[in-house]
């Protein structure tokens, strides 16, 4: 495929790009033009789902009440160890383990789980892990 480029040149003016842009660039070359093609993606099923629970069994991580630690500070530890954890949902988090003692801060695999874990100790908040059944 040739690609034919008309360069616009005036003595008072540096060079200027072809007027239309591509489009007028592809046209001229007698190229056809294409709409992207986006990959087709099976849905997920059932099986999907069993095998992927059965190789990488979900982790609960558990935040603990303490006293020592403000609810302010017990939010913004969770929305920065937790991707994607909206202050709402930080904020039932906190407000349940301040209630009953514990909340499920969420399940994921393994190493996931002992990473958000981490994170959270080092907030200074106290977390465990168990195997969500």
């Amino acid at each position: 495929m040739v690609i034919v480029s008309i360069w616009m040149f005036a003595p008072d003016r540096p060079l200027a790009q072809p007027r239309g842009g591509v489009r007028a660039r592809l046209a001229v070359a007698g190229a056809p033009s294409r709409a992207p093609v986006t990959p087709q993606r099976s849905p997920v099923t059932d099986d999907d789902a069993s095998t992927r629970r059965r190789l990488l069994p979900p982790y609960k991580v558990i935040l603990h009440n303490d006293d020592h630690n403000s609810m302010d500070h017990v939010v913004q530890a969770l929305r920065k160890s937790i991707p994607g954890m909206s202050l709402g949902r930080a904020a039932a988090v906190m407000w349940e383990a301040h209630v009953n003692g514990k909340a499920i801060v969420l399940a994921c695999p393994l190493e996931l789980a002992e990473l958000y874990q981490q994170r959270l100790l080092s907030f200074g908040l106290s977390a465990t892990i168990e195997r969500d059944d």
